[in-house]
């Protein structure tokens, strides 16, 4: 008999021993281990800047190390954060902000007024609300060192809603000089003012990273609460490892070399939970939507039967299954706005069908005109839930009759390689396979999955200019039943011209090491303050 590697994990685990792997994580000193958490996230950070890319990871990157004007409470209600005060004027048209006291940037210099300007402007040439604010605004500017304004040309009721988001890229400040970069060019220093330092000498990219406590750091004196409050760091350094196999990440994790894990493996949750020191913990309920995002500028996608096919194509079961073999997270989803938001419907869904349709989705790929030509389906390697996910969708290709082929790489490599408008034979692509929160869909006016402007688009480009026209007018809108009928008519246009294909809603459990307690859970990131070890 040919015992497997993770057979022989399983059979350490269950016995509750620790396995031994060669490990980077002993080598490197630290404070102190009481005062050290070490972490697995689940990707390699590979981008810095928070404003430049989307990724989860690199907003994650941006909450240890930046802070933000506004943010969002455990009830997701905006509540000011770096803003001490703010007003707005009798016509709606006028918003006034002072910074609080005590704001500094890592390299001791203060926070100003012009700082924010330059941030909101960097952060508006790339987020969807952010448009949406410079789209209306007459003027951004410092009125003195503490102090700025945003005035409008008419009033845009979800303004602070929309400075306190939580998806990427988050309004993140950052200092004059990085601002003043293009959102297209990336910021090359990690110098921010939020509660953890970056510890440049101890960068060791492929490897692990290291943040450290911002000891002058003045956090807020109202309890933590969500994204909001204050941000109290109880440890003295955070160590992002970067462990791409799962199986050598969670024996660390048992052996006690690391305290979290990000995307601990589906089939050895049973043995997490048997583990007396283990645990796991769901931090976003509402979990993630994953989904299907096409190449709207290249061939086949460029064509709306092509992207019709993938509609009927897709078995949402079948593919949450490969997924996520823990089938109590699992969730089918058919609204563009998740399943647990108040704008949730079934507006124009008839194309749903148990078991996909994979008959219509050949007859639609030939009404595209399709003839043959490759799909290259971007395949994260080191994400399985994406990679499985990758791999079942291309043998569901090629058994059609689409020329399918995966272009592996890791997840860095995804988000690098994404970003390319050009044809196959030039480093393009046809399909990458992301998520967002669940949460997140209930903002289309500030959520770039939503956005269907063209070329100035998220990755995939797609665009419909009816629909981005209502997009647009949810900001304005002011009651829920308004929304859910406004929801209702953006959905019928989404699935008639089917900006993404979704392939179901999961939610997936971190786990952690019993003595690391006090995470925060929230949609999209997760906070390092309030954790501590015991």
């Amino acid at each position: 008999m040919t015992i497997s590697r993770r057979d022989l994990i399983k059979t350490g685990l269950a016995a509750g021993s620790a396995l031994s792997f060669p490990s980077v994580l002993r080598a490197e000193s630290a404070p102190s281990a009481e005062r050290t958490a070490r972490v697995v996230m689940g990707a390699d950070l590979r981008v810095f800047d928070p404003i430049f890319s989307t990724a989860t990871i690199t907003g994650n990157h941006g909450l240890a190390i930046y802070d933000t004007l506004f943010a969002l409470d455990s009830k997701f209600r905006p509540q000011p954060q770096m803003v001490g005060k703010w007003g707005v004027s009798d016509d709606k048209k006028t918003y006034t902000f002072e910074l609080r006291d005590g704001l500094s940037w890592h390299d001791g210099a203060p926070v100003t007024a012009a700082d924010c300007v330059a941030s909101i402007h960097r952060w508006a040439q790339v987020a969807p609300g952010g448009q949406l604010i410079m789209g209306r605004a007459k003027d951004v500017s410092r009125k003195d060192e503490k102090t700025f304004t945003i005035a409008l040309k008419e009033p845009l009721r979800s303004l602070i809603d929309i400075l306190a988001k939580v998806e990427t890229p988050c309004l993140f400040i950052m200092r004059e000089k990085d601002a003043s970069r293009p959102a297209t060019e990336q910021v090359s220093a990690n110098i921010g003012s939020g509660p953890f330092k970056f510890n440049e000498a101890l960068a060791k990219p492929g490897s692990s990273f290291t943040y450290d406590r911002n000891e002058k750091y003045v956090a807020r004196n109202e309890p933590p609460d969500g994204l909001t409050g204050g941000k109290i760091v109880k440890v003295d350094r955070v160590i992002w490892d970067n462990i791409a196999d799962q199986q050598t990440a969670l024996a660390a994790l048992q052996a006690g070399e690391i305290d979290f894990f990000g995307s601990p493996p589906l089939d050895l949750r049973s043995v997490i939970d048997s583990d007396p020191n283990l645990e796991l913990e769901l931090l976003d309920k509402g979990g993630w939507d994953y989904y299907l995002r096409m190449n709207f500028l290249q061939p086949p996608f460029d064509k709306p039967k092509a992207r019709h096919a993938l509609l009927h194509l897709i078995d949402q079961e079948a593919f949450l299954r490969v997924m996520n073999a823990d089938l109590k997270y699992n969730h089918v989803v058919t609204s563009i706005f998740g399943n647990d938001t108040p704008y949730t419907n079934d507006e124009n869904t008839a194309w749903f069908k148990k078991g996909g349709d994979p008959e219509k989705a050949r007859l639609l790929f030939r009404e595209a005109g399709y003839a043959g030509e490759k799909v290259v389906i971007l395949n994260a390697t080191n994400v399985p839930v994406i990679s499985n996910a990758a791999m079942l969708l291309a043998s569901e290709l090629r058994k059609i009759g689409v020329n399918a082929e995966l272009a592996s790489s890791d997840w860095g490599g995804v988000v690098a390689r994404r970003a390319n408008k050009g044809a196959i034979e030039n480093g393009g692509w046809n399909i990458f396979i992301s998520a967002d929160s669940d949460f997140s869909h209930s903002s289309p006016a500030s959520t770039t999955w939503f956005v269907a402007n063209g070329d100035k688009a998220w990755f995939g480009w797609p665009k419909n200019d009816e629909f981005e026209a209502l997009r647009i007018k949810w900001a304005d809108v002011e009651t829920l039943e308004e929304r859910k009928v406004l929801a209702r008519q953006m959905q019928q246009i989404w699935w008639d011209f089917v900006g993404s294909v979704l392939l179901g809603q999961i939610a997936s459990p971190i786990a952690r090491r019993k003595t690391l307690t006090g995470l925060i859970g929230m949609p999209s990131l997760l906070p390092m303050w309030n954790m501590q070890k015991a």
